[in-house]
């Protein structure tokens, strides 16, 4: 695997790998791997024949009082399972070269980033729209492959690509979990044991809710139920359970078309979120 971080080497490289008609798929990652993000290396590979990975913490997405400085990170270790995952370039650009002296724009999607995790994380989105939207600039992949566990950040990110005509493909992979559920995240390293064991309330709510809805249930019961199962568990605040339509993200109050239940709550000091799909109820 080749490693750069002179953006004034990517060019060249790319080339090289494009040489021969080679299709190339571009994985984003802002570093501190887990099985999640190899999953994403490995769907890469299915869809092209030759993979570049970035890892870059980009200050723009973190808010004040968010955990930029003390975000993990393991560039060793992250080098060496992407190597062993088949990684054909890594790229780990600098922020002054992602945004150098004098910068001054910033890509923000309306509509897409104004509730939930827009309400939540101000700003947060026009961060990840922009740098996105640089890295694929710099990359020009054929696809791009992103987690689920992010949905509106892939919902923005798909929006983006269409609106600003960036030419690469979008593959959402889903979500990768632990073995009792909980979705794989860097962020989970912050939990002790007690609020891990209890974390997993967070994805077991979220199917328990699916199914009620998916037999016909309320809505709304179905998601009250859901966040008084993260109250009982500890989880606070609860910034939002919800139902909503794939596409605009918008919230649903019965079920209809293609669905999520989206969630976010803090366990301790650290904040999940999580997704699951929902199928419209069976017509009797």
């Amino acid at each position: 695997m080749q490693t750069l971080r002179d953006i004034g080497q990517l060019g060249s490289a790319l080339v090289a790998l494009r040489a021969g008609g080679h299709r190339v798929a571009l994985v984003p990652t802002m570093g501190a791997l887990h099985d999640g993000h190899i999953a994403l290396i490995q769907e890469a590979k299915r869809q092209a024949d030759r993979v570049v990975a970035t890892i870059f913490v980009n200050p723009l997405q973190f808010g004040e009082n968010e955990d930029l400085e003390r975000y993990p990170r393991r560039e060793k270790e992250d080098s060496a399972a992407l190597d062993r995952a088949g990684c054909d370039l890594l790229w780990m650009p600098t922020p002054e070269q992602m945004y150098p002296a004098g910068f001054s724009t910033i890509v923000s999607v309306a509509g897409l980033s104004r509730r939930w995790e827009g309400e939540a994380r101000p700003g947060h989105f026009d961060g990840v729209a922009t740098v996105v939207t640089k890295l694929i600039n710099a990359v020009r992949p054929d696809v791009a492959v992103f987690g689920e566990k992010d949905f509106q950040q892939l919902a923005i990110i798909r929006r983006l690509t269409v609106d600003l005509s960036l030419g690469a493909e979008i593959v959402g992979l889903p979500i990768v979990r632990d073995c009792d559920g909980l979705a794989l995240s860097s962020r989970n390293a912050y939990l002790s044991d007690d609020e891990r064991a209890r974390a997993v309330t967070l994805p077991r709510a979220l199917h328990t809710a699916a199914e009620a809805i998916e037999a016909g249930a309320p809505v709304n019961g179905a998601v009250e139920e859901a966040r008084r199962a993260l109250d009982d568990a500890g989880f606070a605040p609860i910034d939002y359970v919800a139902l909503v339509d794939e596409v605009t993200l918008e919230p649903l109050q019965s079920a209809s078309g293609r669905m999520r239940l989206i969630a976010a709550a803090t366990m301790g000091s650290t904040r999940l979120i999580d997704n699951v799909p929902v199928s419209a109820p069976q017509q009797g």
